[in-house]
């Protein structure tokens, strides 16, 4: 059990420990893996928790038949298909996290290796993939009734988006860059329908990142503060003015000169932007595969992927990386924001690189990255192990309960369960991070009630209940956190905001029971319009969480 005497201790011996999170290191929990179905029909690429507390989950289209079946004798026809023309089966599915149940849904045209984000109202813009998909963007609006289901706008796209990268930006639109072959970048909606305007605008920072093995597939995208975006391809990244078309500044190249990009396929999250203590925005990279591993590996020899992480102020007048060494090298892996802001880096191999086949050596066990520690040799702490590797074409997302959904690994053409040494998996599972931990219950806060709707600079009130409170305001933080749309190894338009708090008090008469005020996020650039999972956190346990819709 947590040592309570710890909460009494002095403001600043209490705040040392604080800042290097020696107070809560997590006991012995290295978290709990529980497998949610054996099979779930299709094995999930791309995952987007929506704000009806449902996953949306598909694959690709093109490899022939799942293993699920679509109801009312739909079947999807498709002449372009080039495994299977007509296809009665699911390739998409939507998860209720609430009842651990699913049901298929109908994607007519190629979702393969495409990108998407959510809109302020909820909606799922998705966009791009393969062949009859390449051009498209389907839409999903979240419904309470069940009866919803992909609605698809055909070329609606100006250029091929497979293997793009979306942000979600502050005046609502989407940014979608890059792709196969594709060095420019458009946005959904068309900021102009006029065919005397083109729809798209080059990027040349893409066509130099690139070459022919290793590529810069699925760049990694962050909007900054002030309003740009950092950009990061393989080895090199920087800030750009989207409104401008323009270089605000280039960054130094990572370190180690690991590429990063798929199919290196590192990982990247924007760590928390903190409205509470200020704001300096810093980008964290890690893991990925050394120049040349995806050539090797299509020639059967695989290469040990990379062990670094790379940490980036990008507000700093001269930044500079900050390198450390992970506990286990890794390609393919995930790297999801955790509510308490430490993120955990889960799924994918130590050997190769992203691909059919490419890779060897599954990492079974998640690393937690303590974002906050000080001490660096302090960062790191391996977790359990699950019993499923999940290797290439495989994804994960928060959800507001505060457990982490993962699901598919199909590193074949086509749907292969035997014979191979990793077949293809269409299980779903949860891992309980450690402060999921029954031993932290008397610590753990939940939430009573909320403001739905958040106005930018506007107070409000969230009313929670703790057992054992600390009345040390650098104890209790309120959090909210962009729902990620995940694929190959990239939350796209995952964030967190640490939110500024007026004050808090406990609530005459009700035992146990608080109110703290809250400043909501000052600007549409520190947190676009939409929805967020909103989560208080009270000595490094988060509570879990309520959705809640900013701006």
């Amino acid at each position: 059990m947590i040592n309570f005497l710890l909460l009494s201790l002095s403001f600043s011996i209490y705040h040392s420990l604080i800042s290097s999170q020696s107070l809560l290191p997590f006991g012995s929990s290295q978290g709990e893996w529980q497998l949610l179905h054996a099979s779930i029909g299709i094995s999930p690429m791309h995952m987007q928790v929506l704000h009806n507390n449902k996953v949306i989950m598909f694959d690709r289209t093109d490899f022939g038949l799942s293993n699920l079946s679509l109801p009312g004798g739909r079947c999807r026809h498709d002449a372009n298909d080039t495994a299977l023309e007509t296809d009665c089966t699911a390739h998409s599915v939507l998860y209720d996290i609430d009842t651990n149940s699913f049901r298929p849904l109908m994607v007519q045209t190629d979702t393969w290796c495409s990108s998407g984000s959510v809109l302020p109202d909820g909606t799922l813009v998705q966009t791009g993939g393969y062949n009859d998909g390449d051009r498209v963007v389907r839409t999903f609006n979240p419904c309470m009734n069940d009866d919803c289901d992909w609605v698809e706008f055909p070329q609606y796209l100006s250029r091929r988006r497979w293997y793009s990268s979306n942000q979600i930006l502050p005046d609502g639109r989407v940014i979608i860059v890059g792709g196969r072959g594709q060095f420019n970048y458009e946005f959904y909606p068309r900021s102009i329908e006029s065919s005397s305007f083109s729809l798209f605008f080059s990027f040349n920072f893409l066509r130099d990142t690139a070459d022919e093995y290793e590529n810069n597939l699925y760049p990694f995208l962050h909007l900054l503060p002030d309003g740009n975006l950092f950009i990061f391809a393989n080895t090199r990244s920087l800030s750009f003015d989207y409104n401008q078309n323009r270089v605000v500044r280039e960054f130094p190249p990572i370190i180690d000169g690991n590429p990063r990009n798929y199919p290196s396929s590192g990982s990247s999250v924007l760590l928390p932007l903190d409205e509470f203590k200020g704001i300096e925005p810093e980008i964290l990279v890690c893991g990925g595969a050394p120049k040349g591993s995806y050539y090797q590996a299509t020639h059967g020899v695989f290469i040990s992927g990379s062990s670094t992480c790379g940490r980036l102020k990008v507000g700093q007048e001269n930044p500079s990386w900050v390198m450390e060494q992970m506990p286990i090298p890794r390609v393919m892996g995930d790297m999801i924001l955790l509510p308490n802001g430490d993120v955990i880096i889960i799924n994918g191999a130590e050997l190769g690189a992203a691909g059919w086949e490419n890779g060897r050596g599954p990492i079974t066990r998640p690393v937690l990255y303590r974002t906050y520690t000080e001490r660096i040799d302090w960062r790191f702490s391996v977790l359990s192990a699950s019993p499923r590797p999940r290797m290439y074409h495989s994804s994960v997302v928060l959800v507001p309960d505060g457990r982490v959904i993962v699901g598919g690994s199909n590193p074949h053409v086509y749907y292969n369960f035997t014979n191979v040494e990793y077949p293809t998996d269409l299980s779903l599972e949860a891992f309980n991070p450690p402060y999921l931990s029954a031993e932290y219950a008397p610590i753990r806060p939940r939430i009573l009630s909320f403001d739905n709707n958040i106005g930018y600079g506007k107070t409000f009130s969230v009313r929670f209940t703790v057992q054992q409170y600390s009345t040390e305001r650098f104890l209790l933080s309120i959090r909210i956190v962009a729902p990620s749309f995940t694929t190959h190894s990239f939350a796209m338009n995952q964030r967190m905001v640490v939110l500024k708090m007026n004050s808090n008090s406990n609530i005459a008469g009700i035992p146990s029971t608080y109110e703290v005020s809250v400043l909501g996020p000052s600007t549409a650039q520190i947190a676009p319009p939409g929805y967020y999972m909103l989560f208080v956190v009270h000595a490094n346990i988060p509570s879990p969480g309520v959705w809640v819709k900013i701006g």
